[in-house]
């Protein structure tokens, strides 16, 4: 005799103690055998997850990969868990339930939350993989976040067209055969899955945004940090701390400053003027060439030029009070000398990147002297004071020069 066949009899034989004459296709028989079958479901779900947390968590504790450590950190094992007693109910019930519409009902019910049970640990998995992998310097090359969340969606799909073909009873390949008619309302529907997925594989093979990337958008307002490139849409926490979500098609579709080359350049651009009166440019004197010589950055600077013009001079037979034949230094030139030289003893400024002072074309507001060099430290705050003080320094220094910064005043055209 079968065991199910033993199963049964001393069911029939418990109710038979009692007085209750009952066969197996009887409805108490059938209710009972139920409650039976979810008891032992109940118990197998408990036992497993006891086992999983019990003996496999102490292992993985002992063990020195990471990677089972963020299994058990998703609850991976945990869900596992729940596979047990979908298994035990579909096994047991064809062996005690005979009639159709329950048997048929109870098979089902265990298929979809088997197929439920599964996303979920296909979930979690996906979720440890990209928490492995972020956790690893390839993350700041490529961002996965987005094909993570493909593999998802694809899971969900795949999980969701099984389940339907079990409420229906049809084959999966009936149904995916008859999705061509609704193609163009699962286009409209997945129109940003689809737009952000194929953005997703041109960001990740051209390195364009990745994690961590300091990206400025004016368009979505957007300027800070980059938190998650996923399918979707982008999360970009802002200087201000706001978090500011772009759809992931507009990195390739809109205008996009990554500032990662200056991350990983030697330093950061230092690049503003100073708009000096042109009212206050003139030629230099005998007493304001002393004055200069005294100037450590710019002795041997102005005692350079001295000799060079007094030998043009001489070689040319001017007169040095030949206001339009001489060459004479001006005091605007004579700054911009002294500037160069002192961006080029500054401590705190990568001297192997480009350094220059130069002249912009004037306009109503003044002549522009632009500083153009790259701060050694690329800490913002940091950077801010270095830029700050270099322009203190070059504004306070202005009247030595007889320069004036140009300000406009009520009282000034």
């Amino acid at each position: 005799m079968k065991a199910n066949d033993l199963i049964t009899q001393a069911f029939i034989d418990s109710f038979a103690y009692f007085g209750i004459k009952v066969t197996q296709t009887g409805l108490l028989f059938q209710l009972s055998a139920l409650f039976v079958i979810f008891c032992l479901a109940w118990l197998s779900f408990k036992m497993t997850r006891v086992f999983l947390s019990g003996n496999v968590t102490q292992l993985i504790l002992r063990t020195k990969n990471t990677f089972d450590d963020e299994l058990h950190k998703h609850n991976f094992f945990r869900r596992a868990s729940h596979l047990a007693p979908a298994l035990l109910i579909h096994t047991l019930c064809p062996l005690f339930i005979s009639r159709p519409l329950l048997l048929n009902f109870l098979q089902k019910v265990a298929i979809i939350y088997a197929l439920i049970t599964m996303v979920r640990m296909i979930s979690a998995l996906l979720n440890t993989i990209e928490d492995t992998y972020n956790a690893s310097n390839l993350a700041k090359k490529a961002p996965i976040t987005g094909f993570i969340q493909v593999g998802k969606l694809f899971v969900i799909i795949v999980a969701l067209v099984l389940v339907i073909s079990s409420i229906l009873d049809k084959s999966p390949l009936l149904l995916l055969s008859g999705l061509g008619a609704v193609t163009a309302i699962l286009l409209l529907l997945f129109r940003d899955t689809i737009l952000g997925f194929v953005a997703g594989i041109q960001i990740a093979a051209n390195r364009m945004v990745n994690t961590g990337d300091w990206i400025s958008m004016p368009k979505f307002e957007a300027d800070g940090e980059v938190l998650q490139v996923g399918l979707t849409t982008v999360k970009v926490q802002n200087w201000d701390k706001t978090i500011t979500t772009i759809p992931t098609y507009a990195l390739i579709a809109e205008p996009v400053k990554n500032w990662r080359g200056m991350s990983e350049s030697g330093g950061r651009r230092i690049k503003r003027a100073i708009n000096i009166d042109v009212q206050s440019v003139q030629f230099c004197d005998e007493q304001m060439l002393e004055d200069f010589a005294k100037i450590r950055f710019i002795k041997t600077y102005i005692q350079k030029k001295k000799d060079e013009l007094q030998a043009f001079h001489s070689e040319q037979k001017i007169d040095t009070q030949d206001l339009v034949n001489s060459r004479r230094l001006t005091n605007i030139g004579t700054l911009r000398a002294y500037v160069q030289a002192y961006l080029a003893n500054h401590p705190k400024l990568n001297q192997d990147m480009t350094l220059m002072v130069r002249q912009l074309p004037p306009t109503e507001l003044g002549l522009p002297l632009e500083i153009y060099c790259f701060s050694a430290d690329k800490n913002w705050v940091n950077y801010e004071g270095i830029q700050a003080d270099i322009f203190d320094h070059l504004l306070a220094i202005l009247p030595v020069f007889k320069l004036r910064a140009y300000q406009r005043m009520s009282d000034r055209p």
